[in-house]
């Protein structure tokens, strides 16, 4: 096992972290199943969310009783301080615990700050003075908002996607998240699930050593593979390699970080959701997905202007119009396999 000190928290982890987010999908029995599996092969830090339905709770009931023995860090939503409040007693409850070690700000559009009319940091402030919260963090999808994250001093960890898709902007992020001694924490770290090689993306992780990757786990073969990875290393062999190479060839153009900044589309496309969609459908609880709302949604594609107003303010450079067709074509392909299952 590889134990490092999460940023300056003194805070001593495993350095693969388990991402709660796809546990949804699991029954109870399955999801503590699988938290307690992760403990028992070295996993020590779990990150969950209030916004992942039925998550906390599961981590609650996993690990109800060894509170001592491992590190929680779960997210609020909440866009004011009486919602944040709300958010916090809830997860403390759902979590069955006093306190939260890491508590961060879930994706929000601006960087907290004290003083700030939202009032967030400043109730952030009084959860830690009562001891409820022991660090304050943030996570994000947009590169200001990140980057404002890091330069204000304000924050224990930053959570961002990274991946061996990634460039020289997320690259940037972590090397400025070390000077100013902030732990760099990588979702997505399978990109979403266009990465299918585990152990590639492992190896690249273990190549960085301020990066704490945070593996999204649902199947039992998923984690083991993840647990192989802690007891023996993964080792970046040229086979591996060559696999990164690969991908990074074929799909480093295709990975929407649903950061947002492309929006508002002039025809009411929900972009940074459309064009991700089939990767929600594998990772994340299907039905809200397939729902006709969601269905009704993919439909506005069809007006796409090809205006390319949202591919010129991507941060990240992709062909966003093209991630839309790409998106709608195996949406509605899905759905037509998913249709004739059920008839069968």
């Amino acid at each position: 096992m590889q134990r490092i000190q999460l940023g300056s928290t003194g805070m001593e982890i495993e350095k693969n972290g388990f991402g709660a987010l796809p546990i949804q999908r699991d029954t109870k029995e399955v999801a503590v199943r699988l938290l307690h599996r992760a403990y028992e092969g070295g996993m020590n830090y779990f990150d969950t969310a209030r916004s992942y339905t039925d998550s906390e709770e599961k981590v609650g009931i996993a690990f109800k009783g060894m509170r001592d023995k491992i590190f929680i860090a779960t997210k609020t939503a909440a866009k004011n301080a009486a919602d944040m409040r709300k958010d916090l007693e809830t997860s403390l409850r759902n979590l069955q615990t006093d306190h939260i070690d890491v508590y961060q700000f879930h994706n929000p559009p601006f960087c907290p700050k004290p003083g700030g009319e939202d009032g967030l940091y400043d109730e952030a402030l009084k959860a830690q003075a009562e001891g409820k919260i022991r660090f304050i963090s943030i996570t994000n999808h947009r590169l200001p908002v990140a980057q404002e994250a890091i330069a204000s001093g304000l924050y224990a960890t930053l959570q961002f996607p990274y991946s061996y898709l990634s460039g020289e902007k997320e690259e940037e992020l972590i090397r400025s998240c070390k000077a100013a001694g902030m732990g760099f924490l990588a979702m997505k770290g399978l990109s979403g699930g266009l990465i299918r090689d585990g152990y590639a993306a492992a190896a690249f992780m273990e190549t960085k050593p301020d990066v704490v990757p945070l593996w999204g786990v649902q199947h039992d073969w998923e984690l083991e593979q993840f647990l192989d990875v802690v007891a023996h290393g993964a080792e970046l062999t040229p086979e591996r390699l060559a696999t990164i190479e690969k991908d990074r060839k074929e799909l480093s153009g295709d990975f929407c970080r649903s950061c947002g900044y492309c929006m508002p589309c002039p025809v009411g496309i929900q972009i940074h959701n459309c064009a991700r969609i089939m990767l929600m459908l594998r990772r994340a609880p299907m039905q809200k997905w397939v729902s006709e709302e969601w269905q009704a949604e993919m439909h506005k594609i069809e007006n796409c202007l090809h205006c390319y107003q949202c591919a010129s303010k991507c941060p990240f450079g992709l062909d966003t119009p093209r991630l839309l067709q790409d998106n709608y074509d195996a949406y509605w392909k899905y759905m037509e396999e998913r249709k004739q299952a059920e008839n069968a």
